[in-house]
C-alpha cells in the first residue's frame, strides 16, 4: 500500500483526501468554459479598453488603406483632451453625411457572426462612425491657405510625411463639398475638435461639415493591426509640436502624454491579464513529499 507522507515522514489523511479532491477537470469541460471565460473578457475589453475598428473608405489614404483595422484606445480620453495630431474614431453629428452601409447578412449564420462580431469588436463601423486626424483643439484658429498649407495659430503646418493627395489650390470653396483646400478661418469652439482626413481631395470633414464635440469621440487611433505587413504604430507627426497654444485656448496645463505611441500602456495590462487567464488551467505543483512504501 503506498501512502502519502510529509516531509518529516508523518502520514497526512487529510491532506490525502483533499489531494484527491481536486482532481484536473476533463479537456471536453474545461474547453468550453475557458472559451466562455475569453468570450466574456473580449466584450469587456471591447467595451471599456481596446476595440478594433474597419477602415471603410479612403479617406485616411496613404496612412490608413481600405481593410485596414486599426486598435483603438477608449479610455485614453476619460484622463486628458485630444491633441492635435492624433488620429481618432468619432461619432458624426448630424451634419455628418452617414458612411454607406454595408448590406446585412442574408442568412442567419451571417447575422450570428455580424452579432458577435459587433460585441467583440472586429466588425464594420457603423453609419456614424468616422476617422480623421485631429488639426485645431478648442480655440484654435485655422484657415487655408498660406502657400498651399493649412496654418493653425499662425504656423503653416508640413504634412507631406502623411497627406496624400489633396486637392487643386484655385478650386473654389463650396459649403456642401470638401473638396476645395480653401476655407476662412475658422476658431475651434469650445468642447469640439476640428478634424480632416489624410487624403483631402476625397475626405468629408470638418471643412464643410463642421467641427465634432470631444464627447462624440470613441478613442485615439494608435495601431494598425491587419493587415500583418502593415503592422505598425500611428504617432502624432513632428509638424504639430511646433503649434504654439492659441490666446483664445482654455487656460489649462496640457498633460504629458507617457505613452506616445497611443496604447502600450494599455496593450501590457490586458496582456498580463491573458497571460494569467491562459495558465489558469494548469495544476499547479504542490509541496514535494516523499512516497513512504
Amino acid at each position: 500500500m503506498v501512502q502519502m507522507v510529509d516531509e518529516d515522514g508523518t502520514v497526512d489523511p487529510w491532506r490525502r483526501r483533499a489531494r484527491r479532491g481536486r482532481r484536473q477537470m476533463p479537456l471536453w469541460q474545461e474547453l468550453p468554459l475557458l472559451l466562455i471565460v475569453a468570450f466574456c473578457l473580449a466584450v469587456l475589453i471591447r467595451t471599456f479598453l481596446l476595440q478594433a475598428f474597419f477602415i471603410p473608405s479612403g479617406s485616411m489614404e496613404n496612412t490608413l488603406l481600405v481593410g485596414d483595422r486599426v486598435l483603438v484606445n477608449k479610455v485614453v480620453y476619460d484622463v486628458r483632451d485630444p491633441v492635435r495630431g492624433e488620429v481618432v474614431v468619432f461619432r458624426g453629428t448630424d451634419r455628418w453625411v452617414a458612411q454607406e452601409a454595408p448590406a446585412p447578412p442574408a442568412n442567419f449564420a451571417g447575422r450570428v457572426g455580424r452579432t458577435l462580431g459587433d460585441l467583440v469588436g472586429v466588425s464594420r463601423p457603423g453609419e456614424k462612425d468616422f476617422i480623421k486626424r485631429v488639426i485645431g483643439v478648442p480655440g484654435d484658429k485655422i484657415w487655408c491657405c498660406d502657400d498651399g498649407r493649412v496654418v493653425v495659430n499662425g504656423v503653416p503646418l508640413d504634412e507631406q510625411a502623411y497627406l496624400f493627395e489633396d486637392s487643386p489650390v484655385e478650386l473654389p470653396p463650396n459649403p456642401k463639398e470638401c473638396r476645395s483646400r480653401q476655407f476662412t478661418e475658422v476658431v475651434v469652439p469650445p468642447g469640439q475638435i476640428f478634424v480632416m482626413g489624410d487624403h483631402r481631395l476625397v475626405s468629408q470633414d470638418a471643412r464643410c461639415q463642421g467641427p465634432v464635440p470631444i464627447e462624440n469621440v470613441v478613442g485615439r487611433a494608435f495601431m494598425i493591426v491587419w493587415p500583418s505587413q502593415r503592422w505598425t504604430g500611428l504617432p502624432v507627426p513632428e509638424t504639430f509640436t511646433g503649434v504654439p497654444r492659441s490666446d483664445a485656448a482654455p487656460a489649462v496645463p496640457v498633460p504629458v502624454d507617457p505613452d506616445p505611441v497611443g496604447g502600450v500602456v494599455l496593450i501590457l495590462p490586458v496582456a498580463a491579464t491573458l497571460t494569467v487567464l491562459a495558465g489558469s488551467g494548469r495544476p499547479r505543483r504542490t509541496r514535494r513529499r516523499r512516497l513512504h512504501p
